[in-house]
């Protein structure tokens, strides 16, 4: 059992070496001549001695941290993109700081400070929008930083996510193939540059390439990233357009709303209207009907993430990485081809 009153002092006395002598064994033995390592490693197994993360923080200028920032930790995705940060994490020596920011600027800030003061090893920055303010304190304190499920245009970040617009449109052409000409969508409250108008972009292209743009381009309705939000959106979508026969929604959850109001108004999915979500979060298998949907890889975003961080945090010199990961169609009992 390790005994915590134990100290890197006691470790350095019991060799009769420095306590630099003693860091230097841990950190990097092969700079310590054979006769004294020997003699700090004998130390150190006689008195059961386990340096803790903070002490080794010290010791080498880092805290083996990464704080993560998260928009919104209710939302179902994310569980899958932190069960990836935490595997990778885990196996890379890092703990993680998860912090939810509610898109607040003010909040974001704070946590920055936080991060810079707490001296964490770099940042993983998921789903918002990289603000000017934002970057100004990332780029002052020269806090390493991957952008998760995002990207940015404006300043020289690494990102990692899937192609947004191409996963819009091959949900929405998969649509058109089952013979729907009616296609709503259902997306976020515009302007968002992170997902909403690039899921957008590609149900309009899809409809253009369809030659139905001009009968579908008053289906659309929005809302701010809440199921119950959606819910009412749909509900004045389908009371204005009853003739819409298929709904392509910008996640799953908003996907789960549709269901949910469309069932309550004795309309059945698929029978009277299909409905495709976009994520494939755990629930889109539970509910009935087994929703289709564009499945995000969740786990590997997450994973690699911390990956890409390692990499900037291990390296010299590291010029920005793009990485663009596939998505898939995966078809359940929600869609069908018109009849």
């Amino acid at each position: 059992m390790v005994d915590l009153r134990i100290t890197i002092k006691d470790v350095a006395k019991l060799a009769n070496v420095s306590i630099s002598t003693v860091s230097r064994v841990m950190n990097n033995p092969i700079a310590v001549q054979e006769e004294k390592r020997i003699r700090v490693q004998a130390a150190i197994e006689e008195l059961n001695f386990e340096p803790n993360s903070f002490a080794r923080g010290l010791i080498n200028n880092r805290s083996h941290t990464i704080g993560v920032l998260i928009p919104d930790i209710l939302n179902p995705y994310y569980s899958g993109v932190i069960r990836g940060m935490e595997d990778a994490a885990k196996s890379l020596d890092y703990a993680l700081i998860i912090c939810n920011t509610d898109r607040d600027e003010q909040r974001t800030l704070s946590y920055l400070h936080n991060f810079r003061n707490k001296h964490i090893d770099g940042i993983l920055y998921t789903s918002d929008f990289m603000r000017p303010s934002y970057y100004k304190e990332i780029d002052q304190y020269h806090m390493p930083v991957v952008l998760v499920s995002t990207e940015s245009k404006e300043y020289p970040l690494s990102s990692i996510m899937i192609d947004d617009e191409k996963g819009a449109f091959d949900a929405v052409t998969y649509l058109i193939a089952l013979g729907h000409n009616n296609i709503a969508f259902l997306g976020f409250t515009l302007p968002d540059p992170i997902t909403g108008e690039k899921r957008y972009r590609g149900f309009k292209r899809a409809l253009r390439e369809g030659n139905i743009y001009d009968q579908c381009k008053e289906y659309i309705a929005f809302a701010n990233n809440w199921f119950e939000e959606a819910y009412r959106s749909v509900a004045q979508l389908m009371q204005k357009h009853p003739q819409i026969t298929a709904i392509f929604a910008c996640s799953d959850e908003f996907a789960m709303a549709a269901i949910a109001y469309l069932h309550d108004n004795n309309l059945q999915v698929p029978k009277n209207v299909s409905v495709v979500g976009f994520d494939n979060v755990r629930m889109s298998w539970m509910v009935t009907p087994r929703l289709t949907t564009i499945a995000q890889p969740m786990y590997d975003i997450g994973y690699k993430a911390v990956l890409l961080l390692h990499n900037q945090l291990t390296n010299v010199y590291n010029s920005p990485t793009q990485i663009i990961l596939p998505h898939e169609l995966v078809i359940r009992e929600s869609t069908r081809e018109v009849r």
